[in-house]
């Protein structure tokens, strides 16, 4: 064993593999690495205001995973790794507050079940990150939280909803984190901070104890530094919750072996990747500028090269579905009351409000993410009669067809994934809002298939862009093995600058 001291270990930029190696080496302890995290969060969090709770107990947990670990070895595959939720996902211990000031005394009496496995797994739950109030959006702006900003210029938006996560993962205040995705959330922000994000499969990932914006869309996903790391995250948090039944049809598309099993460097070699080109460009030229969206696809078009370079057969272009025929399908204004409200009615006594529009008429809502309810109508939705909704049911029967026309259109072709930018244009300056119109979020979350973002490379303004695979229905062992020889093939995340060591540390 090192006789190094417990706090040499370098562990910016580290990931859980590097993490457990050094508690076998004596080079660190998780409450070393926490006490270390705690440290980053109190220097930098000032500038990026991504993270909105830290949690008080990390220190114990820490220690008497030390302590497990001294005598026992490893609880779980995630021991002592220090990990940040976005706050939308019930704690126990901490409030769960989904950005809003409404919900700020909110303290659900147990864990969201991704949670618990997380817990199960020895990670220690460090801090709890700011995002898109009721993850309504993607600029991540809140009541509570205020705005977050990107790692990697503070003038710019990480994008959201999940983006207080995403800017303090790649600034290094945890070794790894959470998002949700509802529309672009485990996605957007990740490609916009030069990390990983990946959107499991609906039915792979439960959904109990996650402040809901739409039960057909919503899922949980990690977001991380790394493949890999997204890997083990993904091994915590996929499994059967019979809370939530449609996790029944992911409970055997778990690898036995689990997702690290996939990671194989020559991932590419061999693999066909279609490019659905109808996702590049301006979408609304009202919106973006055709400047913007062509520094992004020089970005992606440079990647499907070295994809290409890898071995990979690229289909370029693909048609794959009339990008303005995926609003067809959107559910999120029909079903965000009532889901919500049945979440409310889940937590009892600890819910501060008992509805939706009880919280929006505290009147504490952040203007633009109010503004946006009001377009939206999302107050007008009679949750009673929902069921018999004509335009509601034509919206799902959409998604059902969506589906089968691009898996029908990736066997015929004979691919592996379908591969476009998550946005369209890059970060924008703050105060401005991110263009949702330029987002490429609705072709997964209108599917339900699995996407994984990975890093891409940076603008000539040193901006993040990232690239999305899409893959057929629970093929993430596959998207691993694609998103692994990519990232071996590249390298292609650059940390940002302004989050470097600590002095001293």
């Amino acid at each position: 064993m090192s006789t190094a001291p417990p706090d040499s270990f370098e562990f910016v930029e580290t990931t859980v593999a590097e993490v457990h190696a050094a508690m076998t080496d004596g080079r660190i302890t998780a409450e070393a690495l926490v006490e270390r995290y705690l440290a980053r969060i109190d220097a930098y969090d000032d500038d990026l205001n991504a993270i909105l709770t830290v949690n008080d107990d990390a220190r114990r947990r820490a220690r008497d995973l030390d302590a497990r670990f001294a005598e026992d070895g490893p609880v779980g595959p995630l021991h002592g790794v220090p990990v940040l939720l976005k706050d939308n996902q019930d704690t126990h211990d901490m409030p769960t507050t989904a950005g809003s000031v409404a919900l700020a005394d909110s303290r659900p009496p147990r864990d969201a079940f991704v949670v618990e496995r997380l817990r199960e797994a020895g990670a220690v739950i460090l801090a709890k990150a700011n995002l898109q109030e009721l993850s309504f959006g993607v600029d991540t702006v809140s009541s509570l939280g205020g705005a977050t900003r990107n790692a990697y210029d503070l003038g710019r938006r990480p994008s959201g909803s999940s983006g207080g996560t995403a800017a303090a993962v790649a600034a290094n205040l945890a070794t790894v984190g959470t998002g949700s995705d509802t529309c672009s959330s485990v996605r957007s922000p990740p490609a916009f901070n030069a990390l990983v994000g990946v959107r499991p499969t609906r039915g792979l990932v439960s959904r109990t104890g996650i402040v809901p914006l739409s039960e057909t869309q919503d899922t949980a996903g990690p977001v991380t530094r790394t493949v890999e790391d997204a890997a083990r995250m993904l091994d915590a948090m996929a499994g059967y919750d019979p809370e939530d039944p449609v996790t029944a049809t992911g409970a055997d598309e778990v690898p036995a072996d689990g997702y690290v099993s996939h990671l194989d460097p020559d991932g590419l070699d061999g693999a066909r990747i279609g490019v659905a080109r109808e996702f590049f460009g301006v979408h609304d030229e009202t919106s973006a500028s055709e400047a913007d969206a062509a520094a992004v696809t020089a970005v992606v078009d440079d990647a499907i090269e070295a994809m290409a370079a890898a071995g990979a057969t690229v289909v370029d272009p693909v048609d794959v579905v009339d990008a303005d025929a995926l609003g067809s399908a959107r559910v999120i204004p029909h079903e965000f009351a009532r889901d919500f409200d049945r979440y409310l009615a889940r937590l009892g006594g600890a819910a501060p409000h008992d509805s939706l529009a009880a919280v929006y008429e505290t009147g504490t809502i952040t203007p633009s993410v109010e503004s946006r309810f009001e377009a939206a109508g999302i107050l007008d939705v009679d949750a009673d009669t929902l069921e018999e909704d004509a335009d509601y049911l034509r919206r799902l029967r959409r998604r059902t067809e969506l589906r089968e026309a691009v898996l029908a259109r990736m066997v015929e072709d004979d691919l592996d994934a379908l591969l476009y930018p998550p946005s369209r244009v890059p970060p924008v300056e703050i105060p401005e809002h991110q263009p949702f119109s330029e987002m490429n979020c609705e072709l997964a979350a209108h599917t339900g298939l699995p996407a994984m973002v990975l890093p891409a490379g940076f603008t000539d303004d040193g901006l993040p862009v990232g690239v999305e695979l899409l893959g057929r229905r629970f093929a993430e062992p596959h998207l691993f093995e694609l998103g692994y020889g990519f990232e071996r093939a590249t390298d292609p995340r650059t940390p940002p600058e302004r989050f470097g060591p600590l002095d001293g540390a």
